[in-house]
């Protein structure tokens, strides 16, 4: 896989209302965030993508770290080893925090470390690389609680930007941190729960994302662009899940599966490396484990474990999370 692809050593420079923290961490810092992350971060934490929210003057932390690697990738649609490059691997630890800013309004705020690196040394020709990706700053909002004598519906309009944090070189695939430029998500998400504790979610979001420099002044992108500029495609994501909580409300389980499909863009040509204007297509499957010590705050542990079954210019990627929450009023 990209063997004609050499880039210079220099750029790898409580009850049910309990104070419910970090349960769906889903896309963003996947991810998520280039072509080959935006799934690999799935930490389920409370954030735009879940169905809770935090109560106002209520606090969660998250740490959480995300193992995934891969040694097969869709070029097109056409999947192929890895070879030259063996098994990629990708790890990131995220800090992040959920704030209920107002009654049905919660912030929420996030920085990933990233470090990205393969199995085996390349001859010296491609290198890992380590840093700070993009920060994300986002809001949500409980449009709708309608409860019913069988359980509560309710509807969470969301928006979140994210922007690099460093001047990490984004047209360095697969080892890059991220895409290297700014994203809006706008999303809109429905959830019903029995009473019973069985509950569904589903949503939609629109992922717009802007432009990237790379630090060269041609490429092909189904033509020739004599220009450092790439135009990132924006992509749809649509996410579907079914859980249900246990034990008095302090074990939640959950199987989920989410969809990305980028709206414009081109296919890796043949044993090249990736670029950010590539077409990504993504269906991943996971499942999801979180614990609360105490339900009305303190301690709780999250884990998931999500593989990337089918794609286009994607990563067959699978992806290990666990992280540790710490909720508080203030």
């Amino acid at each position: 896989m990209f063997t004609n692809t050499i880039i210079d050593q220099k750029h790898n420079t409580r009850n049910q209302r309990m104070k419910i923290c970090f349960t769906d961490l889903g896309l963003r810092f996947s991810l998520f965030s280039t072509i080959f992350v935006c799934f690999f971060v799935q930490i389920q934490a409370q954030t735009p993508n879940d169905a809770n929210m935090m109560d106002k003057r209520e606090a969660c932390l998250l740490l959480a770290y995300t193992h995934g690697s891969f040694d097969q990738y869709w070029e097109g649609s056409k999947l192929r080893e890895n070879q030259t490059i063996a098994t990629v691997q990708r790890q990131t630890i995220l800090g992040m925090a959920a704030i209920g800013v107002i009654d049905k309004l919660n912030l929420y705020v996030g920085l990933p470390y990233v470090k990205a690196e393969s199995s085996e040394v390349t001859g010296g020709h491609l290198a890992g690389v380590s840093g700070l990706q993009d920060v994300l700053v986002g809001l949500k909002y409980q449009l709708i609680n309608a409860q019913s004598s069988t359980g509560t519906f309710s509807l969470f309009p969301s928006i979140t930007f994210s922007t690099p944090v460093s001047n990490y070189l984004s047209d360095y695939q697969p080892y890059s941190l991220g895409l290297g430029t700014s994203e809006i998500n706008w999303r809109l998400m429905a959830h019903y729960k029995l009473n019973k504790g069985i509950y569904t979610t589903i949503g939609a979001v629109h992922v717009w994302r802007g432009y990237t420099e790379a630090e060269r002044d041609y490429y092909y992108n189904n033509g020739s662009f004599y220009t450092a500029t790439m135009d990132v495609p924006s992509a749809w994501n649509f996410e579907a899940l079914v859980g249900s909580w246990l034990f008095k409300n302090k074990l939640r389980l959950e199987v989920n599966y989410s969809s990305l499909r980028s709206i414009s863009g081109d296919d890796i040509r043949a044993y090249n490396a990736p670029q950010p204007t590539n077409k990504v297509h993504m269906d991943r499957v996971g499942a999801f484990g979180q614990y609360y010590f105490n339900p009305e705050g303190g301690f709780g542990i999250v884990a998931s474990y999500n593989t990337i079954f089918q794609g286009r210019n994607a990563p067959k990627m699978t992806s290990l999370n666990l992280g540790i929450t710490y909720q508080f009023g203030y």
